[in-house]
């Protein structure tokens, strides 16, 4: 039997970006993992366990062109270079909650159409927010999740950009 001060509850996040043109052919993917942030890990707690007044319910992503490492608390756990109009509500059909093993997956999606969020400079980081969706950027009091993402490029008035976050509830 597993000692008492072994065992731990994870979260595992993993991101998957992909970029389409205006014939919807793919033209750039990232699939990386993604870091939840202390907000995230109090998010998922204390909502879990009803605990009175946690941190509001998830509204939606924001892009950006940022490239500050990504941290559990401070600048890494927020936004760090905004990308104008990128703020975007959580897919309709999202979130959705299944088993994958013996875990179970809280999956995010936000869908930029074209005319959205379209910049020259590449497309390098992503949140999940739990905020009043605004054009702004996002504090970490108001971030979820936060990750780098690598070979999106920059997103044309054509394009269209889907992000895909699966975040894995380990028990131990």
């Amino acid at each position: 039997m597993a000692d008492i001060n072994e065992l731990a509850t994870a979260i595992r996040g993993h991101v998957i970006a992909e970029l389409h043109d205006a014939t919807g052919l793919l033209i750039a993917r990232s699939e990386t993992a993604n870091l939840v942030t202390q907000i995230g890990d109090q998010f998922y707690g204390e909502r879990a366990s009803g605990i009175g007044s946690p941190p509001a319910q998830v509204t939606g992503m924001k892009l950006g062109t940022g490239s500050t490492a990504v941290a559990k608390t401070g600048a890494g756990a927020a936004l760090v270079t905004y990308l104008t109009d990128s703020h975007q509500a959580i897919a309709a059909t999202y979130p959705q909650s299944a088993l994958n093993g013996s875990s179970r997956r809280i999956t995010w999606r936000a869908i930029w159409a074209a005319g959205k969020a379209t910049t020259a400079s590449a497309v390098t980081e992503c949140v999940i927010v739990n905020e009043t969706l605004a054009d702004s950027t996002s504090a970490a009091a108001a971030t979820i999740a936060r990750v780098l993402l690598t070979g999106i490029g920059s997103k044309g008035s054509g394009d269209s950009l889907t992000v895909t976050w699966t975040h894995d509830l380990l028990g131990a």
